[in-house]
């Protein structure tokens, strides 16, 4: 094969996900992944977001269970459901999954019905956990061997043919599990030294933290065969990995099947036989170049990300320095005269005072005393510290408003600079070099 020529062959993807007009997440990073290495990709979308929920603030719409059946309906009445291969990703809600798995159970039929089960295949991405627990009630993840018994519980309970876990970090089964290990990157762990190591007396050069992807096809007898694929993290946050992580493997899965002697292509699930080694997978060698493809794109990206954040950093930095320097102009030291014009000084008080005259204050003198006047400049006196109080609880207001409106700013600008950098290394992408290998793992 030619560097021009796509990996796959011919290819028709449906692929079910959510939308933004803005950024990569969803659908539209994992379309523009697809049709960049060859396939003919029809997106149904989930959502359609302004841009993604990690900015904290978006609009849009979700569609619902009857709209995501009848565009598949539209799609089959016009002779556009001929596909090869289906990847799903965020689906809003039950009834929506649902319909989902409706097209994909369809989809199967149809292909089982011409004698082919192999020419459909359906990548599925679901949230499988978070924070680092599986949603396997009767398993405990704690390290990589209780990973592996819960590959086995998804092969053996629910026949799923191959399995693929990413930014796995996890001890082996030789380190100790701490729940207070610091972390860097959300779900990376650093090695703890050995003994022999601490009593050296000596500084040991820094390790690389890393990650891993954990990945597994069945059996006939639907035990695991499983493989890892270990490499450095990256410091960085970034959105939309597992959408391309997922549109990835479903493009290098099917070359690597194409690439397979024999006629796997022609089995259901794509099942290699039981003799194949896991190094041999065509699970484990499609990881691989998709591992690959996305380590150079994150590498990249998060080569610009530091400037992109410094200059954000330097323009929310700007900004407060500005607004505070107008905040102390107009809420200066100076006295201004009460009806919000300029005192001596330059200082501007845009809020007028109150005088003796604007409050519900009175003053009587008795017996033709002088103590009304002192009654009066006690009371004129009240009133300034008064004014003073409220006007400084009003300068901390606005402060704190101006620090809020700031994070948040510096939110949004550190959000869009996590977004992936893919349209401009698009050779990562097809001419990915392979760094990281698959090795054996065994499933207890």
């Amino acid at each position: 094969m030619s560097d021009g020529e796509p990996p796959v062959p011919d290819t028709r993807v449906l692929a079910v996900a959510s939308h933004v007009v803005s950024g990569y997440v969803g659908n539209k990073i994992a379309v523009f992944s697809m049709q960049s290495l060859g396939c003919d990709v029809a997106a149904l979308n989930t959502v359609q977001f302004s841009n993604h929920t990690g900015y904290r603030q978006f609009t849009g719409t979700r569609v619902s269970a009857s709209e995501i059946t009848d565009l598949y309906r539209g799609l089959k009445q016009s002779y556009l459901d001929d596909f090869d291969m289906m990847l799903s990703g965020y689906v809003p809600g039950a009834p929506a999954l649902e319909a989902v798995g409706e097209i994909a159970k369809e989809l199967k039929e149809k292909a089982q019905a011409r004698g082919k089960p192999g020419s459909f295949f359906w990548v599925l991405d679901p949230v499988m956990g978070d924070n680092g627990s599986l949603l396997l009630s009767e398993v405990k993840i704690v390290d990589m061997p209780s990973l592996t018994r819960a590959i086995s519980v998804l092969h053996e309970r629910y026949a799923i043919p191959h399995i693929i876990i990413t930014s796995v970090s996890l001890p082996d089964a030789a380190t100790t599990v701490s729940s207070t290990m610091p972390n860097s990157v959300p779900g990376s762990s650093a090695p703890t030294p050995t003994p022999q190591e601490e009593g050296q007396g000596q500084s040991q050069p820094p390790r690389t933290k890393t990650l891993s992807v954990v990945g597994s096809t069945m059996t006939s007898a639907r035990q695991p065969r499983a493989f890892q694929i270990s490499f450095p993290a990256i410091d960085c946050y970034f959105s939309g990995t597992g959408d391309m992580f997922s549109a990835l493997m479903l493009v290098r899965m099917r070359e690597a099947v194409y690439n397979t002697e024999g006629d796997l292509t022609e089995r259901e699930s794509w099942l290699s036989d039981d003799s194949v080694d896991a190094l041999d997978l065509p699970l484990a060698k499609a990881a691989e170049k998709v591992l690959a493809s996305m380590h150079e794109v994150l590498t990249k990206t998060a080569e610009g990300m530091k400037g992109r954040v410094q200059r954000a950093k330097g323009f929310v930095d700007e900004q407060l320095q500005r607004e505070k320097a107008m905040t102390d102009g107009v809420n200066g030291c100076g006295h201004a005269n009460g009806n919000g014009t300029t005192d001596q000084d330059g200082h501007v008080d845009k809020k007028p005072r109150l005088d003796s005259t604007q409050t519900t204050t009175t003053t009587t003198t008795t017996n033709g005393n002088s103590d009304g006047g002192e009654d009066e400049e006690k009371t004129e006196e009240r009133i300034k510290e008064e004014e003073e109080r409220r006007r400084r609880k009003q300068v901390e207001e606005a402060e704190k408003e101006e620090e809020v409106q700031a994070r948040k700013r510096l939110h949004l600008m550190k959000s869009k600079a996590a977004e992936l950098r893919l349209v401009r290394h698009l050779d990562s992408l097809r001419h990915p070099k392979v760094e990281f290998r698959a090795r054996r793992i065994e499933c207890s």
